[in-house]
């Protein structure tokens, strides 16, 4: 299940194992709040929104989900998940399209497979129940989750999500995938790419890249607003309305995420967590830790371990 607290930006983590980069992730959240902040991975993703409300945003267009239905996130795309209702399910799949390929050079492989790992095809946007295609697109997801064999709690979270080295589980995943893309291919919902370039797209990548290199050094607005060559007053607009925080809201956030992962994976003095995170002020660190955890770095550690 995803993590608010500990997703990256480019996630450097690998979706499944390296021989087989495939995962499932689960959400049963009680609670309204950010489930997913803005991110990308090379991996693609599909995700089923079962029940509850949600705010997602790919590639800075915004989509309100309030029923069933299945969505499509491509490879590289930019995309967040907001909870907007207590009670929401989402369920996720995120796989290297790689897994797929035929050693053979069929024709599955040369106009589905090979051009969807070419990023020459991209995947429909979403599906929903009305369409043909929903129920067999969800009862094959239903099965890639079932073959993980992994039982989730509702309040459990797990930032790597399941993953299966089994090799029956595999190639059951494998063949639900491949049913997937038989449906999508089927109706004809894959559609070549666009050529065309979001440069505001590219531009909230970019400083999400830099924040995330250089969060351990003193950043200043004008540093940001340099890497995409705009004055610091516009981009101040720009990032809000992007990202829903100023950039300074955003870079301590992203600090904050970073000193929980420490707390929990080592045994490091906080006040080294402190410096390590880019705070050269304890009170400072302290302030913007209870801000955003409403409890004291060594009581997390506490109830973490």
């Amino acid at each position: 299940m995803y993590d608010a607290t500990l997703s990256d930006l480019k996630e450097i983590r690998s979706h499944g194992t390296k021989s087989f980069p495939c995962a499932i992730y689960r959400t049963r959240s009680v609670q309204k709040g950010s489930l997913v902040k803005h991110h990308w991975h090379d991996e693609a993703e599909i995700l089923y929104f079962s029940g509850g409300n949600f705010h997602l945003e790919i590639n800075m267009e915004p989509f309100t989900v309030s029923s069933e239905c299945l969505y499509f996130i491509n490879p590289g795309e930019l995309h967040s998940i907001t909870i907007k209702a207590a009670n929401s399910y989402e369920d996720a799949v995120v796989f290297s399209p790689e897994i797929l390929s035929f050693d053979s050079c069929d024709s599955a492989q040369i106009q589905l497979l090979r051009p969807l790992q070419q990023g020459k095809l991209r995947f429909p946007r979403c599906i929903f129940p009305e369409h043909p295609a929903f129920v067999p697109v969800r009862n094959s997801f239903a099965d890639i989750m079932h073959s993980f064999g992994r039982v989730f709690s509702e309040e459990s979270l797990s930032d790597d999500g399941a993953v299966t080295d089994d090799l029956t589980n595999q190639l059951y995943i494998k063949s639900s995938l491949l049913h997937i893309l038989a449906v999508l291919s089927g109706y004809n919902m894959f559609t070549p790419t666009e050529k065309s370039h979001n440069k505001h797209v590219e531009d909230i990548k970019t400083i999400l890249t830099y924040i995330k290199e250089h969060y351990r050094e003193k950043i200043y607005i004008a540093d940001l607003a340099r890497e995409i060559s705009l004055n610091e007053q516009y981009f101040c607009r720009f990032f809000k309305k992007a990202i829903g925080l100023s950039p300074i809201e955003y870079v301590n956030e992203y600090r904050i995420k970073q000193s929980l992962r420490l707390l929990e994976e080592t045994d490091c003095p906080v006040m080294e967590i402190c410096l390590e995170c880019g705070y050269n002020n304890l009170g400072n660190f302290l302030r913007e830790f209870r801000k955003r955890t409403n409890t004291t770095p060594l009581q997390y550690r506490k109830e973490k371990s």
